[in-house]
C-alpha cells in the first residue's frame, strides 16, 4: 500500500484535476459519499445517533458538507456546526455548504469563541462526532479557538470520525501539531498518509479506512512514490518454494560473528534463527574460551574458535581467521553481543572494509561504527545496518529525540548518504534503501520489548539473504516476519512475558503462512 505525504496528495489531486480532467468537486463529492457510506456500514445503529459534523472553513470541512447531505439523504439525524463564518468558505467548500444549505439540515454558525460554551452544550448532547475542522495541509500549531474546540471534543469520550485525518495531525510525519483529535476511525482519500501509520499518528487516527475517490493508479506510478506500508501481500512475493532437490549446501552457509562474555546467548539466538529461517549452515564465529558454552545452546550451528583479548573479548588477531571463513559463505552478520572492546572494534573496523559479500550489521557493531562511520562510505559489499533509536542516535551523534521526531527522513537520509539498507528498530520499525525507498512495518508490539528481540531479527534478516534472497528484500521480509510473530503470540499469551526463544520456535510457520 503507498503511503504519501502531504505535497504528494496534493499534486496527485493536482494532476488528476488538470491532466486527466476530473474536476476537484467530483473528487469531493467522491469522498463524501464514500466517507458517509464508511459511516453507516460501521456504525449499524446510526440510524438512532445524532450526528454532529463539526466543520472548518477548508475543503476539510467541504467533505463534511457532502457527509451531511449523503447523511441526512440516507435518514440520519445530522447537524452542522461550522467553525467560521460562511462569508470565509471559498470554492468547492462554500458551493457544497450552499447545497446543504437548501436542505432540512440544521446548521449552527459557532465562527469564534465567544460562542464556546453554547458550542459545547450543543456538540455534548451528539452522539458520534465527524471531525472535518483541519485537514492534510495543516503544518503550524493549532492555537486558540479551534484547540479549545478539539480539547473539549476529546474531553467527551464519545465515537468521533475524522474526515481524511485527525485535526491537528500533521500528515506527512505523524506529529501532533499542538493538539489533536483522537479518533475512533478515519476516513482519508485516495491514499493513506504517512502520519496515519507513524507513530504517535497512528494513535489518533484509530481504524484506517482508505476511500477511493477516482484518482487514476496510473498516476501514483508516474509520481513514483517512495513509501510503502507492508502487507502479507507484499512480503508473500519474495519468498519462493524451495526446491525438491535442496540440500544444506545450496541453501547457503551464514557466518555469524558474535559473543562475549556474558552474551553467549546473542550468538546463539542469531545463529538458531538463521537456521528456523532456512538457511543451509551457520558457522559462529566467537571467543575460543566461550565455544563449549555457545555448542552446548545451539547444537546444529558450527562454531569458529577466534583469538581474544584477556578480558575475553575478539581480538584483532582476530581478523585473519575471519577473512579466511568468509571465503565460502554467502553472507556475513556481524554484531549480536561482542562488545566494544577496542580491540574489538578495531577488528570491526577491519572485517567490514574487507568483506566483499552481503553484510547485516547490528548491535556492538553499529557501536564500534561510532568512532569511524566514514567506514560505511568503503564498504566493498550491501550491508543492512539495523539500529535502534539509541544506537542510531550514536551513530548520528545526536539525540534520540532528534531521532524520533521524523524517523522516515532520518532513514532516508541516512541510507541515501552511506549507500546502505537501514532497519531503523521501533514502533512501526522503518526500512530505508539507498534509493530512497522507505517501507513502514506494521507488525510488532510492545511485548517485544524484552532482551533478544534484535538478535533473533539479525538472524532472520542474514538467514534470508544467506539463501539468496535480495538483500532490501530479505530486510523487508524479516523485519515483518519479526513482527508478525509477536502479534501472534501477544494473542496467544498477553503482552507480557513471551520471550525471544519464543519467536524463534515460530518462525518457519509464520514463513509457511506467507509463503
Amino acid at each position: 500500500m503507498y503511503l504519501v505525504t502531504a505535497n504528494e496528495m496534493q499534486q496527485l489531486d493536482k494532476e488528476t484535476v488538470e491532466s486527466f480532467g476530473i474536476p476537484s468537486i467530483v473528487l469531493m463529492e467522491n469522498a463524501g459519499r464514500g466517507a458517509a457510506q464508511i459511516l453507516v456500514d460501521n456504525f449499524k445503529d446510526i440510524f438512532t445517533k445524532k450526528v454532529g459534523i463539526i466543520a472548518g472553513k477548508g475543503n476539510n470541512g467541504g467533505d463534511g458538507f457532502v457527509i451531511a447531505r449523503y447523511l441526512s439523504q440516507k435518514g440520519v439525524n445530522v447537524t452542522v456546526f461550522l467553525l467560521s463564518e460562511t462569508s470565509s468558505l471559498k470554492g468547492d467548500a462554500a458551493l457544497n455548504f450552499s447545497l446543504i444549505s437548501k436542505l432540512n439540515i440544521p446548521i449552527i454558525e459557532a465562527p469564534g469563541p465567544e460562542l464556546l460554551p453554547q458550542l459545547k452544550d450543543l456538540i455534548f448532547n451528539q452522539d458520534i462526532i465527524v471531525d472535518a475542522i483541519l485537514g492534510t495541509g495543516l503544518s503550524s500549531e493549532v492555537r486558540g479557538y479551534l484547540k479549545d474546540v478539539i480539547e473539549f471534543i476529546n474531553s467527551l469520550r464519545k465515537i468521533v470520525f475524522s474526515v481524511d485525518i485527525p485535526s491537528g495531525l500533521n500528515a506527512s510525519t505523524g506529529e501532533v501539531n499542538g493538539i489533536c483529535i483522537k479518533a475512533h476511525t478515519t476516513a482519508t482519500f485516495g491514499f493513506a498518509k504517512i502520519g496515519h501509520v507513524v507513530l504517535p499518528g497512528s494513535f489518533y487516527t484509530g481504524n484506517l479506512i482508505v476511500v477511493d475517490i477516482g484518482i487514476p493508479s496510473y498516476l501514483a506510478v508516474k509520481k513514483e512514490l517512495s513509501c510503502t506500508l507492508l502487507t502479507d501481500g507484499l512480503i508473500s512475493s519474495p519468498i519462493k518454494a524451495r526446491p525438491v532437490d535442496a540440500h544444506k549446501g545450496t541453501t547457503g552457509h551464514l557466518l555469524l560473528v558474535a559473543g562475549s562474555i556474558g552474551k553467549t546467548g546473542a550468538s546463539a539466538m542469531a545463529g538458531i534463527s538463521a537456521m528456523r529461517t532456512g538457511a543451509g549452515l551457520v558457522t559462529i564465529g566467537a571467543p575460543k574460551s566461550l565455544i563449549s558454552v555457545i555448542e552446548g545452546l545451539a547444537l546444529e550451528t558450527m562454531c569458529k574458535p577466534l583469538p581474544e583479548t584477556i578480558e575475553g573479548f575478539l581480538s584483532e588477531d582476530a581478523f585473519g581467521d575471519i577473512a579466511k571463513e568468509l571465503s565460502n559463505k554467502k553472507c556475513l552478520a556481524v554484531g549480536p553481543g561482542i562488545g566494544t572492546d577496542t580491540s574489538t572494534v578495531k577488528l570491526v573496523h577491519k572485517i567490514l572494509l574487507e568483506c566483499r559479500i552481503p553484510m547485516v550489521i547490528d548491535a556492538d557493531a553499529l557501536n564500534a561504527l561510532t568512532s569511524n562511520i566514514g567506514i560505511l562510505r568503503n564498504l566493498k559489499a550491501p550491508a543492512v545496518l539495523t539500529p535502534h533509536p539509541g544506537e542510531m542516535a550514536r551513530l548520528m551523534d545526536t539525540s534520540v529525540q532528534n531521532i524520533q521526531k521524523d524517523r522516515i527522513v532520518v532513514a532516508r537520509d541516512f541510507a541515501k548518504t552511506f549507500n546502505v539498507y537501514l532497519v531503523l528498530k521501533g514502533a512501526k520499525t522503518i526500512i530505508s534503501s539507498p534509493d530512497g525507498r522507505i517501507f513502514i512495518n506494521p507488525t510488532g508490539n510492545s511485548g517485544m520489548a524484552s532482551g533478544g528481540m534484535g538478535d533473533v531479527l539479525t538472524g532472520i534478516i542474514a538467514g534470508f539473504i544467506t539463501q539468496g534472497m535480495d538483500i532490501l528484500a530479505s530486510a523487508v521480509c524479516g523485519v515483518y516476519i519479526h513482527g508478525k510473530i509477536a502479534d501472534r503470540l501477544s494473542k496467544q499469551i498477553g503482552f507480557y512475558g513471551f520471550l525471544a526463544s519464543d519467536l524463534i520456535r515460530e518462525i518457519p510457520q509464520e514463513i509457511r503462512n506467507l509463503s
